[in-house]
């Protein structure tokens, strides 16, 4: 959704801002996150032990990777003000991991606009709904509330 604007966004309240596309989570993305964070743990990045001793039959994406799709994904769909200078992650109200993301799958981001709440000088914090979806699966990966802080872009100078 391109066309939001900091003015307009009280009209998006509790509507879908939008869709992003398909992203496959693959096994290198899975370990180069665990090079990233130092989690290795054998669940995502042993692939044969996995495929052996996984109740899931074959590794699975890190939950916090998962959730570091979330900005990416809402950044491709559009969420923040064309008029906005910046949106800056503020913070995480509620998440909730409800199935696991095999290897190899494809998820996509669903964005509703919860809430907004305007702040001094023109910037308001953007409440949003983040549902993950799994390509094939009615049961979403996860469901988090995110934060942005939103900073207008700043007027030209009279007479400018």
């Amino acid at each position: 959704m391109s066309n939001l604007t900091l003015a307009g966004l009280g009209e998006h309240v509790g509507k879908e801002l939008g869709l992003s596309d398909w992203v496959t989570i693959d096994q290198p993305r899975i370990d180069n996150f665990a090079s990233c964070t130092g989690d290795h743990q054998w669940i995502h990045v042993d692939v044969e032990k996995a495929k052996r001793e996984s109740p899931f039959r074959g590794p699975i994406a890190h939950g916090y990777l998962t959730l570091a799709m979330v900005a990416p994904l809402a950044m491709e769909v559009g969420v923040i003000p064309t008029d906005a200078a910046a949106g800056l992650n503020y913070g995480i109200d509620k998440v909730r991991f409800l199935a696991p993301v095999p290897a190899g799958v494809r998820v996509r981001l669903r964005v509703v606009l919860v809430g907004i709440e305007p702040r001094e000088g023109g910037q308001v914090i953007m409440k949003t709904q983040n549902t993950l979806e799994v390509e094939g699966s009615e049961k979403p990966e996860l469901i988090a509330e995110t934060l942005a802080l939103l900073i207008p872009a700043k007027s030209p100078a009279k007479g400018a």
